[in-house]
């Protein structure tokens, strides 16, 4: 069976037989009539990948429907057209399809058509059609009805077929920024020369929230995204706007998944960096974020009318801490926004996004690192330069600081003796308590609680080494440890 690639729009057939509700309208027959309808499946998967209909064993996303009526006892007379069906509800879960052969049912190249309504004829009293499930979760209603000749009652049947199942927990948040998806600064009076419009200082960014089937959050009670604008580049005098709320943080409740805002420039040219957090725990920001999920986006402000300046990176140099969750934002000015950015390797743990973030915990040896950064504007026009990434920052363990790559002695043990051993972490915020585990062997006769107690009485007399590991909230650090257990 040939599949259709792509999205098939939807073909709207001519329905020729009247479409009726449940039951059967009123009148007196002495033919009556009755419709039944069923599906070989009634709960498919979502179709992420847009394959397209197909019968058999591996038509994974495809259903059959079979709909039959009788007169009496027995089938009705065979005829053209008996049958009309429709998708009644859940249009955007799937469509409906013939996959009869039937050319008339094809497109050009042969690929099946996909309809929202479909006429059949009755063979022994029935027929067959399908269904094909689309890239969105929810619930498509079949209906097909008959009418019966001898007094044109209307006799009807339906069918549910489910499509995938959104969980709804949020499981992402994504930005975008309205096109041209950059600003000029607050009270610019600059003209595009290619447009002759004059450049904008206010642009709309939409929020995304997806679950786990990455299907749109359903609608919350409450808002359920919070937008805040970080502390940097050109942050000053910037801020967010939705309906009567204006300032550096937003709150506001998604629709199908979506949230809209709107955002304003300041008088400073650079990056606007927007913090995107929704809440996995209840769907719910306004009564206390329990369970973040968080997302970064960079807005560029421009001080010049696009294209009239060359294209230049401002950044040459940056600065993270080794083990310590590390954002911030790459600044590009002149040529033609919107930008795409990218780069060369970053040390271990670090990654930059296209629209020029850099997010990500470094755990590398300390010391300078030059990475090469590329910008590349809308006309095609790319920069280069060379910036020096510093990482620095040390891991304690017991008054003892080393780097995250290299070993670290512990206090040493006698076999025999009570040994005690705190471990501690100097890295990210002190109120967040640190969760410490092990990757290899203690000494014999020693263990490690999750609060970083280290205890026991040695049994084995030798030299130790081991992994531990401290989490304090997103930080997640590694550390080779040694203890010497004497005899």
């Amino acid at each position: 069976m040939r599949k259709l690639f792509g999205a098939t729009a939807l073909v709207i057939s001519s329905v020729l037989t009247a479409c009726g509700g449940g039951g059967g309208s009123p009148g007196d027959t002495k033919l009556p009539y009755t419709i039944t309808l069923t599906a070989d499946k009634t709960q498919l998967p979502i179709n992420i990948s847009s394959q397209g209909p197909s019968i058999g064993a591996y038509a994974t996303y495809t259903t059959t429907l079979y709909v039959n009526a009788r007169e009496g006892g027995a089938p009705i007379l065979g005829a053209k057209d008996i049958f009309a069906c429709n998708l009644s509800q859940g249009l955007d879960s799937g469509a409906l399809y013939y996959l009869d052969g039937d050319k008339a049912h094809e497109d050009d190249a042969g690929n099946p058509l996909a309809y929202r309504s479909i006429t059949l004829g009755s063979n022994a009293g029935g027929n067959s059609f399908h269904f094909h499930a689309g890239t969105k979760s929810g619930t498509a209603r079949v209906t097909c009805s008959v009418t019966n000749p001898a007094d044109n009652q209307v006799s009807s049947a339906s069918v549910d077929i489910v499509v995938g199942a959104a969980t709804g927990k949020p499981a992402s948040v994504l930005g975008t920024a309205q096109a041209p998806s950059y600003l000029g600064t607050q009270d610019n009076t600059f003209i595009d020369p290619v447009t002759g419009q004059r450049m904008r200082n206010n642009v709309g960014i939409q929020a995304f929230v997806m679950d786990d089937a990455n299907q749109p959050i359903p609608n919350p009670t409450a808002a359920n995204v919070q937008v805040r604008i970080r502390s940097f580049g050109a942050s000053a005098g910037a801020r967010l706007l939705s309906g009567s709320q204006s300032g550096s943080v937003v709150q506001v409740s998604t629709i199908g998944g979506l949230g809209l805002i709107s955002l304003s420039s300041g008088p400073s040219a650079g990056v606007i960096l927007l913090e995107l957090t929704t809440d996995r725990a209840d769907n719910d920001v306004i009564n206390g974020i329990q369970d973040p999920v968080t997302s970064l986006m960079a807005v560029s402000v421009q001080n010049a009318p696009p294209g009239t300046v060359p294209l230049t990176i401002t950044d040459t140099s940056i600065s993270v801490t080794n083990g310590m969750f590390y954002s911030s934002a790459l600044t590009g000015q002149g040529g033609r926004p919107p930008y795409q950015w990218s780069s060369s390797a970053l040390p271990t743990g670090l990654t930059l996004s296209s629209d020029g973030v850099i997010t990500g915990t470094p755990t590398v040896k300390n010391g300078d690192y030059t990475v090469t950064v590329t910008v590349k504007d809308e006309a095609g026009t790319s920069a280069s330069t060379n910036l020096t990434v510093t990482v620095a920052g040390e891991f304690a363990i017991d008054g003892c600081t080393s780097s995250v790559s290299a070993p670290c002695a512990l206090t040493a043990g006698k076999v025999g003796t009570v040994y005690a051993n705190t471990l501690s972490f100097s890295i990210g915020d002190p109120s967040v308590p640190v969760v410490w585990t092990m990757t290899g062997s203690l000494p014999a006769g020693l263990t490690l609680t999750s609060d970083g107690i280290i205890s026991g009485t040695p049994t084995v007399a030798g030299t130790y080494t081991f992994i531990v590991t401290a989490t304090r909230g997103s930080i997640v650090v590694n550390q080779r440890v040694t203890i010497v257990v004497a005899a």
